[in-house]
């Protein structure tokens, strides 16, 4: 693909970056800003974008990733957005605050752990709550390899049910 028809093509998914960006910061100007970021990326990154393949998906798949990595980075400095129309960032100080909206949809991810199975469902969120695979295994009385085994097991239910979570 030319240079040209490179630029072509992604000066016309320009509307479509715009709406997928803004579902995930619901915020104009972070939306505009993503998407700025993304041309950039998509323009550096395009020798290794692979003729006939799904241009619109290579894009978006920058988009999404650039994202992710700007919502990681935002929170190991500790915090959070406002969606407000004054648009803050503030402090993360407490552990109960949502993340930043449109990120992580919490009542999904609820939803898989409730449909897994009550034997790997129970060592699985035991385990997520800070209890140790010795204190598992004796409240379930059943083995320490059987409890690493079923929460094991629930991981990797969770990341095919969850493919939007997943770290890449």
């Amino acid at each position: 693909m030319s240079t040209l028809e490179f630029n072509t093509a992604l000066i016309n998914l320009q509307q479509n970056l715009r709406l997928f960006a803004l579902s995930f910061t619901k915020n104009e100007d972070s939306a505009n800003d993503l998407v700025q970021e993304t041309n950039l990326r998509a323009f550096r990154y395009r020798k290794q974008y692979k003729p006939h393949t799904n241009f619109k998906a290579w894009v978006f798949t920058i988009m999404r990733n650039q994202f992710i990595n700007e919502y990681r980075k935002k929170s190991r400095q500790n915090t959070i957005f406002d969606s407000s129309e004054e648009s803050f960032i503030l402090n993360n100080h407490t552990e109960d605050r949502q993340s930043p909206a449109g990120y992580i949809n919490k009542k999904e991810i609820d939803r898989q752990i409730q449909n897994l199975d009550i034997e790997y469902r129970e060592p699985f969120l035991m385990h997520f709550e800070g209890f140790k695979y010795k204190e598992i295994s004796e409240h379930m009385n059943i083995p320490i390899g059987t409890v690493k085994s079923r929460i094991f097991i629930a991981r990797q239910r969770l990341m095919k049910t969850l493919p939007d979570f997943q770290y890449n």
